[in-house]
């Protein structure tokens, strides 16, 4: 395969957790804490819950802590419908989030409070990206490092940047629309749902999605 004039330069992205001092015990002080909040715990706990290897039946932090701590299920699930990537920025999402949770209130009897030890915990991350050092100058060369890069620079590029490039784009398909030209593998990676599969099983279909781009490319190089 010919080198382009664009390689892909791929990232790591490690996070350092941070506490914030609040928590809550009940929907009512979590709500408020919503709301009180920081934009760094609100991204932390929506855009980067799966980073942390959570859980595939919730999609973020709020969720889980719904149906696992207060017993909520349908709570819960309301929670989890929320996509944090589609919010231009987090004052949306929070506001989305207070929304879920308001409706619910005036819907359903008053939660209990949680057990000792099951409160929610504010956190945020303090985030660093560096080069991790690879180039991959051709999909053939893209494929053997989507097969070894460590899970932070895999979620730094699939997950982080649809915060970064917005309406759902990740770098990958990014570069493979920009400098590749293959508007079938956008396609095939944009078909890819971001929260129906851990980290490990998004590397599996973007291996496959570029194995076939690759197989197409041998078959029309003249023998």
């Amino acid at each position: 395969m010919e080198k382009i004039a664009a390689p892909f330069e791929f990232a790591q992205c490690i996070g350092i957790l941070k506490a914030t001092g609040k928590k809550a015990k009940n929907l009512r002080e979590l709500r408020s804490a919503i709301e009180g909040s920081s934009d760094g715990p609100i991204y932390h706990h929506t855009c980067q819950y799966l980073l942390s290897g959570h859980i595939l039946e919730y999609t973020n932090d709020f969720a889980f802590w719904a149906g696992e701590c207060l017993g909520e299920r349908v709570l819960a699930e309301h929670l989890s419908n929320i996509d944090p990537y589609e919010f231009s920025d987090m004052q949306e999402l929070r506001e989305k989030l207070l929304e879920v949770i308001d409706d619910y209130l005036n819907t359903f009897p008053e939660p209990r409070e949680v057990v000792s030890g099951d409160e929610f915990y504010f956190q945020e991350t303090i985030t660093l990206i560096f080069p991790e050092g690879i180039k991959a100058n051709n999909l053939a060369e893209f494929l053997i490092a989507i097969r070894f890069i460590d899970s932070g620079s895999l979620y730094y590029h699939f997950y982080e940047a649809r915060s970064r490039l917005g309406r759902g784009r990740d770098d990958f398909s990014t570069w493979f629309d920009k400098a590749l030209g293959n508007k079938e593998l956008v396609e095939k990676m944009k078909a890819i749902d971001p929260f129906m599969h851990t980290i490990e099983g998004i590397r599996g279909h973007i291996i496959e999605a570029v194995e076939d781009a690759v197989k197409k490319d041998m078959e029309v190089i003249p023998q």
